[in-house]
């Protein structure tokens, strides 16, 4: 038995009992009843979960019920075990402990128009691509739906504020995810619970094809956003091992195919990272195959790579990032460059679950067992 097998082990065994922040209102109604209640129990029962409510005060449920979902029931929402505020633009980084002491990062963002959450998928990341902190010590299981929401509904709690669109774009690869994370997405926008838009919800991938081909028939029309980062298979395989299983040809007809499905326009994700993909030749190079690939709107997001000193890579300066985007542009490719939030707190996921990783190598005072 591997290393993740036994962690999946020990997370089956801790929800035997029914999760049921994963239940949809239908499911849970089931699960109510079941239990000797109302079934209009669930709708008020949903409602509280989507406030990241503790069950003591859930006060409109009979303490006798209460006992019974605690007895019954999984029911635990993720702990602050680390939190850092941007000074520069109130950027909040969370880094979550989960029941069984794994951890994952979420960034709480505001914008002019509201705030968006970038939530994590999995503990850790198996794609690993060369410059992300999130990967550099593998997977070590999925996230269940409850935990993902989980995310959003306890940061919301923190803050006060109402969280107006969702980012999975956090630690981990949402599309190896695919079951917890359509079951997440169903949960988020469901307007009895946090009732945030798909349209306001945007879904990161590294490029696993077949699942972005399954995501276009489930209905959702969340925004699909695909991390490229190179314009041609030599460069993108050396940066991005999962282009060996997909090259770049196989994932642009997967994105036009979204397109075509869904009328939803993708997004490509580009890190330019210094002397490897950010020449003005790269740029050509880049929109030419996206003309050839996808044939329909796209746009492309400019990144600046986040130095991560175990990685090696570093990060070209503005002016580069400009030229970038003139050159695209100059060739009918809409782009623009991301601007960075949280700067001064090393917003980018994967980092602090990375150093909590190194104090328990070192013996560190964290009485958790994992994160």
């Amino acid at each position: 038995m591997t290393a993740e097998d036994a962690a999946v082990g020990t997370v089956a065994e801790r929800t035997a009992r029914p999760d049921f922040m994963s239940m949809t209102p239908e499911e849970l109604e089931a699960f109510v009843v079941s239990l000797g209640e109302k079934p209009y129990r669930a709708g008020q029962l949903f409602s509280w979960m989507a406030k990241g409510a503790p069950l003591d005060e859930m006060t409109n449920l009979s303490a006798p019920f209460r006992k019974k979902l605690a007895e019954y029931g999984e029911y635990r929402l993720p702990v602050i075990e680390k939190k850092l505020v941007s000074r520069i633009d109130g950027t909040v980084k969370y880094l979550f402990s989960l029941a069984d002491g794994e951890c994952v990062e979420s960034v709480f963002m505001r914008y002019e128009h509201g705030t968006s959450l970038c939530v994590s998928s999995q503990a850790g990341c198996a794609m690993g691509c060369k410059f992300c902190a999130s990967t550099l010590n593998g997977r070590v299981r999925n996230l269940t739906a409850s935990e993902i929401l989980g995310q959003a509904a306890a940061a919301a709690r923190d803050t006060g504020e109402r969280v107006d669109g969702i980012v999975l774009m956090g630690i981990g690869e949402p599309l190896d995810n695919y079951d917890n994370v359509i079951r997440f997405l169903r949960l988020v926008s469901d307007s009895r619970g946090m009732g945030i838009g798909l349209r306001h919800i945007s879904l990161s991938t590294c490029g696993l094809a077949p699942r972005i081909r399954d995501l276009a028939g489930e209905g959702l029309p969340v925004t699909l956003s695909v991390s490229l980062h190179a314009p041609d298979d030599e460069t993108r395989s050396a940066l991005m091992p999962v282009n060996r299983r997909y090259n770049v040809a196989e994932l642009l007809s997967a994105c036009r195919f979204y397109f075509e499905k869904t009328g939803r326009r993708v997004s490509f994700e580009y890190t330019l990272i210094a002397g490897r993909n950010d020449s003005r030749e790269d740029a050509g190079r880049l929109a030419a195959v996206l003309k050839d690939g996808m044939r329909c709107p796209c746009h492309v997001n400019l990144i600046l790579l986040n130095e991560v000193a175990e990685t090696g890579l570093s990060t070209p300066d503005r002016r580069r990032a400009e030229e970038f985007r003139r050159e695209l542009e100059k060739r009918g490719i809409n782009a623009t460059i991301r601007r960075r939030l949280g700067s001064d707190i090393n917003a980018s996921c994967g980092q602090l679950r990375l150093q909590k990783l190194a104090e328990k190598d070192a013996g560190g005072v964290s009485e958790r067992p994992v994160c």
